[in-house]
């Protein structure tokens, strides 16, 4: 059974910094590609960025590049989202998924090529 897992949110003052984990189990090897995504209150989910976890490439979009850093353990079995220099309009809940069919480029921040799903977890950031 694939199972994805984040931790990590909480509230934090602008500026301020977290990392948020997504625990992955269940997949046989690390040819896919892993999605980070958040929802606002009556927002659309939009994708944050996404790594290769076979090779660590990673896509941001621009709202958070080079605030936020992607990266997954030498095990590859947990992917960051380390975000840095907060903003009040990066409050949301943050979801993590699994695109098993590897799809890297443009299609990591479409949340429908995503295969399986985290929980979320919530991340407030007070101005």
């Amino acid at each position: 059974e694939v199972q994805l897992v984040e931790s990590g949110g909480g509230l934090v003052q602008a500026g301020g910094s977290l990392r948020l984990s997504c625990a992955v189990s269940g997949l046989a090897s690390d040819d896919y590609v892993i999605g980070w995504f958040r929802q606002a209150p009556g927002k659309e989910r939009e994708g944050v960025g996404c790594v290769s976890v076979n090779n660590g490439r990673t896509l941001y979009d621009d709202s958070v590049k080079g605030r936020f850093t992607i990266s997954s353990d030498n095990g590859k079995t947990t992917v960051y989202l380390q975000m840095n220099s907060l903003k009040a309009e990066d409050t949301a809940v943050y979801y993590c998924a699994a695109d098993v069919w590897n799809h890297y480029g443009e299609r990591c921040f479409v949340f429908l090529e995503y295969d399986y799903w985290g929980q979320g977890t919530q991340v407030t950031v007070s101005s």
